[in-house]
């Protein structure tokens, strides 16, 4: 399995089309892309992002993967092809597109310069997350945006008893507790209150959700720390990765996150500042094109 080590791939001869089986215009326009790289002499599969067997089977054969969705879409994918170290494109047809590289309008212009190898990679840190019972472990997990120890059904808090590499830290009693890559710190984190990082940092965040009466501040880690949470709850628990898969957490159990072995990489053509133009435009829509106020004013 591919770990850090992986060189930048340049020449592109087979991509892997992935699409969103519930927005169908997704599939409408991967058959679009699988025709055009054909006329570039590349050869693709296409197949839905939720057809997880058959994108593993596959994603070793492939130079790269173009997904076609929103940034869930995109990391289901990143958790798919990370292990091999494939990048991704991703082709923004949801809400927000953070990750996104391509739009429906302007794929057509931007995918022959990807395909001939004229892009740069930007690697993004992984979680790995491990659930144990009793000495066992009963669920890992990779992650690229967060993983999250929140309450159930119940509107009642969860003790977290925290250690950072084997030393303890705090005890949170809060609502939940997100630990999150630089990628995830837009998403969920963000919504906590937690700090923005640019994604090529390599940190762990860890932000409790409406703690009472125990730490409120975001804490930055270092790539290399582990972060272990010991559950103490009197009713159900649940983790959370990535906002797309959930776990029963009981009293007792504990949650291990560190870094993953494995990177995210995604092909870039836009200049490396874009992180922060794709920032404001999506946290503050409209934001660059605002005249200042005084020059909206006109004289009486």
């Amino acid at each position: 399995m591919a770990e850090r080590t992986h060189p930048p791939r340049v020449k592109i001869a087979r991509i892997g089309v992935l699409y969103h089986p519930k927005i169908p215009d997704t599939q409408r326009v991967a058959g679009e892309i699988c025709d055009f790289v054909a006329q570039e002499d590349v050869a693709a599969w296409l197949a839905s992002t939720w057809d997880e067997p058959r994108v593993r089977d596959q994603v070793k054969h492939l130079d790269l993967a173009l997904v076609l969705g929103g940034d869930g879409s995109t990391l289901r994918t990143a958790r798919m092809v990370a292990p091999h170290g494939v990048p991704i494109v991703a082709l923004n047809m949801g809400r927000l597109g953070f990750l996104a590289e391509l739009t429906p309008q302007d794929w057509r212009d931007k995918l022959p310069q990807i395909l001939a190898g004229g892009f740069w990679i930007e690697e993004r840190l992984m979680l790995r997350a491990q659930a144990q019972r009793h000495g066992d472990t009963f669920g890992e997990y990779e992650a690229l945006n967060d993983v999250v120890i929140s309450r159930g059904s119940l509107a009642r808090m969860i003790r977290a008893h925290t250690h950072i590499d084997g030393g303890h830290l705090v005890t949170y009693a809060a609502d939940g507790i997100i630990v999150a890559t630089p990628t995830g710190s837009t998403a969920y984190a963000l919504a906590a209150g937690g700090p923005i990082l640019p994604p090529e940092l390599h940190n762990i965040l860890v932000i409790p959700i409406a703690p009472h009466l125990s730490l409120e501040q975001a804490i930055v880690l270092s790539e290399g720390a582990v972060v272990d949470l010991h559950i103490s709850t009197d009713h159900e628990a649940i983790l959370t990765v990535d906002g797309q898969f959930a776990l029963a957490l009981e009293d007792g159990d504990q949650v291990v996150v560190r870094a993953s072995p494995y990177l995210a990489r995604f092909a870039r053509v836009q200049e490396r500042t874009y992180f922060y133009r794709t920032l404001l435009a999506r946290l503050r829509p409209g934001l660059e094109d605002r005249e200042p106020y005084a020059s909206q004013c006109t004289a009486s």
